[in-house]
């Protein structure tokens, strides 16, 4: 990252001196200092940095520190923000500042750093999304002047100081807009697939896009989630490896030159078969396996002993010896949960060695999941090299959660919360909640190698995306958290919180925690829900505690500390609440909302803090967060501080009040789509709910008459085009709503598009696209009407000839010329500006 500091020069000191300087407004109790890499800055430990200290300059707070260096000192450092025992409470976003003292300097100077904090937001033009991917041309400056630090030599003379307005570097007239388009990799079609998208379909798909206007294609989870051996692994959020790729998206006839003649008989057999109109998980596993393990018998040994493999080998052996041996074990206690592997429960690197030896009975099977994984590795790389040169930006998805019976819950078991599970209150999606059934993270462990497992996940990530989803970013400001026996996601609480104290509800008037705590369900509302049939629901199905009474409860007393309450969710519609007095109603209603709108929003933000950045910083990649449901108000300032992008589904507004979001109002800071894979798509939404479809059709569409009963092309179109004119840096739309776009696309039932349904705890991820990449690619009509959406509204669009690379350059390439030339000195008239951080006035003597 360039940093535009600048230096003044004083002489009559004995040494060399080193003088920071940031203006930045704190809050009571915080703090500035900068740590680097060198001992004198503490070796990034926070704890021995240099502390620095405040002083008003007209409106602004500027941070001063100095000491004494070296000549020809160096280091990388940054500015934090910390507390009175200097725990970390914010840190810059982006790459570490670089410094190298320029040489010539006398004993006697000193070298002032004038610096700006860092907004996420800022190197957003330098993730490897936009610099590898989207302008990956190099340019020169007009003024070829280096960046970084620069000595300024001055007469002796007594000048005049003279005021350098610099700027924040941001470019904020006509912002760069981009479209996608986004897909599961399992919903692929394709003339080349087993029954089931494959890695290297993703370059037609890329070809695809490129001619309709797109430069992103977003992805599902594609990791391997094979934890039960059946259906169930079609859930693409359950992870059984966060770093193993999933064997379903390998294409089998690619991963040797030298098949022979009857198993490419078999493959073309099994390609007739699985041919389906869903995917047939099962049997698409089990097929491409059972090829994939014949093709390496028979090439085994010049693979395995290639100097390509021994280097994908070494270079993934932490995360891939584990997965191999895990998957043998699996296989050979015939379960998932290593809970049952006797000796092998517990994980330990000299267990490991002796599973993975070469010297072990097994290390033919322990080679072969290495093979598949070396083939996917392959498969896929060469499909992002080839999304990379066309100029469309791969996008991947981070789960929030590893399956509780996974590599990661065995390996790392201290980072995991295993009696409890992971999932969402009621919302949009589910008025029960959800449970996920992944164990809550021990963010306090992680904490202790600067979640070094999260960063890990994210190299891994990098090495094929140039962009990532975050899924439930929520879960980084905090976690709906249940115990590990609840069914729905009702009887959670948030990780962390604040809970209520005993001594709070007895200052309040609330005595009887038992009547609150324990589940209370008296008969008369048994006899009113369930009529005559009241006595079998009680005797089947609820423990009576005490007679004519039976569970339901308001308040969840915390596990581990008995004086410790949350609000149950939605505790007015129990119908425990219901039967209490009035005094004791109000009271818990207002703490209820206290608890979850009020009391957490600061330790919330605080938390996503310390998390968010060591993911950020992992890599360079662009990242957007999923940023959907019930969203507390500390999230969007948080995640505009760090540069994330947020989502916008127009059904759901995250804005209060509103039915249906405003497209034309979005931030810039958001991915904007009419649909994603969490609901239903559009067509299948128009159908299915009337009573909305009418509303839409006259608030939105602003026509009084009535709306037609089938999502046709033009209704497709007026929805597409508000989304793609928003002026959201990205709009993304699921294939299918793109495909609502042609008549002839739309006979397949709109139900039947649908992803995946959040009610549905098992629900089947098999939807796969009624037409195939090859037809798609012969449809210039339908390619001619999305890329005309796209260029019409002024979003970039990746060239497919030479007569528009030009045009491209000047929506793409010249506003991040126009930043850095913003970026550069501006002689201003000797008066201070205010408003820092956006602008400061530099006095150079």
């Amino acid at each position: 990252m360039v940093n535009y500091s600048f230096i003044s020069v004083n002489k009559g000191m004995k040494s060399v001196g080193l003088s920071f300087r940031i203006p930045y407004y704190t809050q009571w109790g915080q703090s500035l200092l900068v740590c680097g890499s060198e001992p004198v800055l503490g070796s990034w430990n926070v704890k021995t940095g240099l502390l620095l200290s405040p002083h008003h300059q007209g409106d602004e707070l500027i941070w001063c520190g100095s000491m004494d260096v070296p000549a020809g000192f160096g280091c990388e450092y940054s500015y934090y923000v910390v507390d009175d025992d200097r725990n970390v409470l914010r840190w810059e976003a982006g790459k570490k500042r670089k410094l190298v003292l320029p040489d010539g300097l006398h004993d006697g100077e000193v070298v002032e750093l004038h610096d700006l904090w860092q907004n996420g937001s800022d190197g957003l033009p330098f993730r490897s999304a936009f610099k590898n991917v989207i302008f990956r041309k190099t340019w020169s400056a007009d003024i070829q002047k280096p960046l970084g630090i620069i000595q300024n030599k001055l007469d002796e003379k007594a000048t005049q100081p003279r005021f350098v307005l610099l700027s924040d570097g941001m470019m904020r007239e006509m912002p760069w807009r981009g479209a996608g388009v986004a897909i599961p990799m399992f919903s692929v079609r394709s003339e080349a697939d087993l029954g089931v998208g494959e890695f290297l379909d993703l370059k037609i798909l890329v070809d695809w896009a490129v001619e309709s206007g797109f430069h992103l294609v977003q992805l599902l989870p594609i990791n391997d989630t094979s934890v039960h051996g059946m259906w169930w692994d079609s859930y693409p959020y359950s992870s059984l490896s966060v770093f193993a790729l999933h064997p379903l998206y390998l294409r089998v006839q690619a991963i040797s030159e030298r098949i022979p003649e009857d198993i490419k008989e078999e493959i073309q057999r099994a390609k007739e078969k699985l041919d389906g109109k869903d995917v047939d998980y099962e049997a698409a596993m089990a097929t491409k396996l059972s090829i994939a393990k014949k093709i390496f018998v028979l090439e085994k040994d010049s693979i395995l002993n290639s100097s390509f493999f021994h280097k994908f080998l070494s270079e993934n052996e932490e995360w891939l010896k584990p997965y191999a041996a895990f998957c043998f074990l699996r296989d050979f206690f015939e379960t998932s949960d290593h809970s049952q592997w006797g000796r092998f429960s517990c994980y330990s690197i000299d267990k490991l060695e002796k599973l993975v030896s070469k010297d072990s009975v097994q290390y033919d099977i322990i080679c072969f999941h290495y093979y598949i994984q070396f083939h996917l590795h392959l498969q896929l790389t060469e499909a992002a090299e080839y999304a990379r040169k066309k100029g469309v930006v791969l996008k991947g998805d981070l789960p929030i959660g590893v399956d509780r019976n996974s590599v990661d819950t065995w390996v790392y078991p201290n980072l995991f919360r295993m009696n409890t599970s992971t999932g969402a209150p009621p919302d949009y999606f589910d008025k029960n909640g959800q449970n996920w059934g992944f164990p809550t993270y021990n963010w306090e462990e992680m904490s202790k190698d600067n979640y070094a497992w999260w960063r890990a996940r994210l190299t891994q990530m990098a090495k094929y995306f140039t962009a990532y989803r975050i899924d439930h970013i929520l879960g980084f400001f905090r976690i709906w958290e249940l115990p590990e026996h609840a069914m729905t996601g009702l009887v959670g609480k948030f990780r962390p919180s604040i809970p209520l104290s005993q001594e709070e509800l007895e200052r309040e008037g609330i005595w009887d925690f038992d009547r609150l705590s324990r589940p209370y369900i008296r008969q008369e509302f048994l006899v009113d829900k369930f009529g005559a049939s009241w006595t079998v629901i009680a005797s089947n199905f609820l423990n009576e505690y005490q007679q004519h009474h039976y569970e339901n409860i308001v308040l969840i007393r915390d596990p581990e500390d008995a004086k410790k309450f949350y609000p149950r969710f939605n505790l007015e519609d129990t119908s425990s609440f219901k039967d209490l007095d009035d005094h004791s109603k109000n009271v818990l209603k207002r703490l209820y909302y206290d608890y979850y709108f009020h009391r957490q929003e600061n330790l919330w933000r605080q938390n996503a803090l310390k998390t968010l950045p060591a993911l950020l910083n992992s890599s360079d990649m662009l990242a957007c967060g999923e940023d959907l449901g019930l969203v507390p108000s500390c999230v969007h300032p948080v995640m505009q501080e760090l540069g994330l992008i947020g989502l916008r589904i127009q059904r759901m507004p995250s804005e209060p009040g509103l039915e249906f979001g405003i497209p034309s109002q979005y931030s810039y800071m958001s991915v904007c789509a009419p649909s994603c894979h969490d609901c239903s798509t559009l067509r299948a939404w128009w159908e299915e709910d009337e009573e909305r479809r009418c509303r839409f059709f006259k608030t939105v569409a602003g026509s009084d008459g009535l709306p037609p009963s089938q999502c046709v092309p033009e209704i497709a179109y007026f929805v597409l085009r508000q989304h793609v004119e928003a002026p959201s840096m990205w709009a993304i739309f699921p294939l299918q709503d793109l495909l609502a776009l042609k008549e002839e696309y739309t006979t397949r039932p709109a139900a039947e598009e649908t992803i995946n349904d959040p009610t549905n705890p098992k629900h089947y991820w098999r939807f796969r696209v009624h037409v195939t990449l090859e037809s798609l690619m012969k449809d210039k009509e339908l390619q001619t009407t999305i890329k005309d959406l796209v260029r019409g509204s002024g979003r970039s669009y990746p060239p497919s000839d030479e007569s528009e690379v030009q045009v491209n350059r000047e929506k793409g390439v010249a506003p991040i010329m126009q930043q850095i030339t913003a970026a550069q000195e501006k002689i201003s008239s000797a008066t201070l500006l205010n408003g820092s951080p956006k602008k400061e006035a530099v006095t150079v003597m």
